[in-house]
């Protein structure tokens, strides 16, 4: 750096310059010290470089801003360095800049960008601006009194009221609002870290925060539908976003501001109602449905909510006489999903509501959102809904006879109503209940067989999956609700769980969908999901109900699969939930089912010839299903119609620890090294395979260790070995063993740090 000073003094020389037909070379030096301040920042960290010759210029820099010709090269130099190396500004450097910022020319370039012209000279304030202000929270809000701190607040405050829409005309309202999130989070940080007193200037710092929020919601305004139609995919993006960067503010500043925003903003909304200003009322419900997380479950604003929701909001959004944008609509109908609660604290709103949802499925603009909120609402109010059950399900008969509602609806609506009847106390007619919605589902499975039947391969495919998903969401529905503990180690239930006749006919009807869903459309995977999905609702009941199936029911699903089932992984998996859930079996049906599912794994890995490189995947699958049985359903190995076949499968598992692919490996690892404790017939068993294979076992280990493995497989390879070491006294042999073998796949680690590692592993 010993020609520092010699730059130094060049580009001093260069910046003096008056000369209009000399700003080409002005220029070029503003881009000459930027470089040199930005290497420097560098060799700074490394302290071997002085700033103080490069900050002798900084003030020739600074009185650049005043000349137009080389303004925009001269604020993007200084938005660079505030924003990788601030330090190299010293105070009377900013202090220049602040003279700036509020000069009459700032004033003009603000102007500029308020009236909507984003030439390159205001863009290019707008960013030194910005990059000051992230750099000055601090002194901009501990100052408020400050004339110069007032007036750059006001442009900031400016930045987001420049005519035009934010993405797609105005650009740069997104980083002035990524600038006002950093000063509410400033804020919020002060206050928590003074609780016991207030700072004096965080009064004034709030009503900032107001007024830009004022200013949000008006920006974030959907345009017309025109307007909209026109803007290119990227506009629309970016507008998107904004509006997300707004919510992130408006939750931040509930911290601050607490429920006098909510207030405010609902006073927006009844305004806007009364003055039929619907996109002014989407806006102002986009923002109180960014707010509802906030609050969450909280009572505060109920009387609020209540003003909202008992006026003519809901009766506006059905009246066909008006024209209501789509978009307007579609916020109404999302609020209701965000303030969830409320309306199960405050019933007697309910009924106009879900009247709006259910006339608003029939609108193909706003059917999936009104699914999801009346699915949300009746999950949560089922209790206070149970007295119009019968009402709910005349609605979606009439809904399916309209044969209008998209597939999706169709599965969220009638897992709503599911909900609904899960809360039925009487059996009996909890039962009747079932029966008609299962009648539904079978419309649809009639329908994918006609269509199968005459050729219309996709339309049979969307029924019969749509019926499958039906039958998945009224079987998650009908589960216990989330707030009732069940004991999934219990078995308490025994026998009686299954063994109830008021359920037989339904799960009769739900079986035989499954099967006439597969006849229809033949080997799918998506089928053969969505109906191990369909047992699966009901594995974790602890009380009979309709999908709650004998244990009978998965195995003859299971048993029917072969390799050329598609998703056999699932089906497998579906096998192992199942024992899971019977943990302690002590069901003969358990044990049976247990017995086939494992008699099937080793048909599989015969079909397989016994090589895991020919299907990893399922290799995977067979020895995750065959770890399940450890340690509650091990007994299992040693039943006569699997006893021949265990010395197989071991050898199996050894080999799928060798190949070369990383999923079989790690679960024949999880499979030989779960420690657990055995019944004493089991542990004998154990303790035979154990002492028998464990040599190669550890062998494999040992070698994959030692070069075998890649790096990031080591740490679940040495994970089972540690386990082995604690769990088996041969283990220290085993491991010299397969350390000292000839087979040992590294020459270049010496006997001596063998025993090393060996030393350092058995400690």
């Amino acid at each position: 750096m010993t020609n520092i000073e010699d730059v130094v003094q060049l580009l001093r020389f260069a910046l003096e310059t008056k000369s209009d037909q000399d700003l080409k070379i002005v220029e070029e030096c503003v881009k000459c010290f930027k470089s040199w301040v930005i290497y420097a920042h560098g060799a700074w960290i490394d302290r071997t470089i002085q700033l103080d010759p490069l900050r002798l210029l900084t003030p020739y820099i600074l009185r650049l801003l005043w000349h137009a010709g080389v303004f925009e090269t001269t604020a993007d130099c200084l938005t660079e360095i505030l924003g990788t190396f601030s330090a190299f500004f010293t105070s009377e450097d900013l202090a220049m800049l602040v003279r700036f910022l509020i000069s009459e020319r700032a004033q003009r370039l603000l102007s500029s960008l308020v009236e909507g012209d984003f030439e390159p000279d205001a863009v290019a304030f707008a960013r030194l601006l910005l990059a000051y202000g992230d750099v000055s929270i601090q002194d901009l809000t501990k100052e408020p009194n400050s004339p110069s701190v007032q007036t750059i607040m006001q442009e900031f405050m400016q930045l987001l009221a420049c005519e035009g829409w934010a993405g797609a005309d105005d650009d740069i309202c997104i980083p002035a609002l990524e600038f006002w999130q950093s000063y509410t989070e400033y804020l919020i940080d002060s206050l928590f870290a003074n609780e016991d007193q207030a700072e004096p200037w965080m009064d004034s710092a709030r009503q900032y925060v107001v007024k830009i929020l004022e200013q949000c919601w008006a920006k974030v305004r959907m345009p017309a539908e025109e307007v909209y139609a026109q803007w290119s995919s990227d506009a629309k993006g970016d507008f998107k976003a904004f509006r997300a960067d707004v919510e992130d503010l408006l939750q931040s500043s509930y911290t601050l501001l607490g429920t006098g925003i909510f207030n405010r903003l609902t006073d927006l909304a009844l305004e806007a109602l009364r003055n039929h200003a619907w996109l002014h009322l989407e806006a102002t419900l986009f923002c109180l449905n960014a707010l509802s997380e906030s609050i969450s479950d909280e009572d505060v604003v109920d009387g609020t909510l209540s003003t909202l929701f008992g006026s003519a909001l809901f009766a506006n959004m059905m009246d066909p006489t008006l024209s209501i944008p789509p978009k307007t609509q579609q916020t109404a109908v999302t609020v209701i999903t965000g303030f969830t609660a409320f309306f199960e604290r405050r019933t007697q709103f309910l009924p106009s509501m879900l009247t709006f949802l259910f006339n608003s499925l029939r609108n193909s603009a706003l059917a999936g959102v009104a699914a999801k909120a009346i699915y949300s609402t009746c999950d949560s109010c089922r209790k206070s809904l149970v007295s119009e059950v019968d009402a709910f399900l005349q609605q979606y008969e009439a809904l399916l006879e309209w044969r209008g509602m998209e597939a999706g609806s169709k599965e969220r609506v009638i897992g709503a109503i599911a909900a609904i009847v899960q809360a039925v106390s009487a059996v009996q007619q909890k039962s009747e209940n079932v029966a008609k919605l299962i009648g539904f589902v079978e419309q649809d499975v009639q329908a994918c067989h006609q269509s199968a039947k005459n050729g219309s391969v996709e339309e049979a495919q969307e029924q019969g999956l749509c019926a499958l998903r039906c039958l998945i969401n009224v079987g998650k529905a009908l589960q216990e609700p989330a707030d009732v503990a069940i004991d999934l180690e219990s078995e308490s239930a025994s026998h009686d769980i299954y063994d109830t006749p008021i359920w037989a006919a339904s799960q009769a009807r739900i079986v035989r969908c499954l099967y006439a869903v597969s006849a229809a459309l033949g080997r799918n995977g998506d089928v053969v999901e969505a109906s191990c999905q369909v047992l699966r609702t009901g594995y974790k009941e602890t009380s009979p109900g309709p999908f709650v199936f004998s244990p009978e029911i998965t195995e003859a699903f299971v048993a029917s699969s072969s390799l050329d089932t598609p998703r056999l992984d699932y089906v497998l998996d579906t096998a192992g939930a199942m024992l899971a859930r019977h943990i302690k079996a002590t069901l003969p049906t358990v044990e049976s089912a247990a017995v086939v599912f494992l008699v099937h794994l080793f048909h599989l890995v015969a079909a397989m010839s016994y090589n895991p490189t020919n299907e990893p995947e399922i290799t995977s699958s067979c020895i995750d299903l065959a770890s399940k049985y450890i340690p509650y359903h091990f007994h299992t190995f040693l039943d006569p119609r699997c006893r021949d076949q265990v010395a197989n499968f071991i050898l199996f598992t050894i080999r799928s620890m060798m190949c070369p692919e990383t999923m079989p490996r790690r679960s024949a690892a999880f499979f030989w090294f779960q420690r657990h404790e055995f019944a004493m017939d089991v542990q004998a068993m154990v303790d035979n395979i154990v002492a028998q294979y464990g040599p190669q076992v550890t062998q494999v280990i040992i070698h994959k260790i030692g070069g075998e493995a890649a790096r990031s497989e080591l740490e679940t390879l040495a994970d089972p070995l540690r386990k082995m070491v604690f769990a088996q006294p041969r283990a220290k042999q085993w491991i010299s063993d397969a350390l000292f073998s000839s087979a040992f796949p590294s020459s270049k680690v010496s006997d001596g740090e063998k025993r090393i590692w060996l030393q350092q592993v058995l400690k």
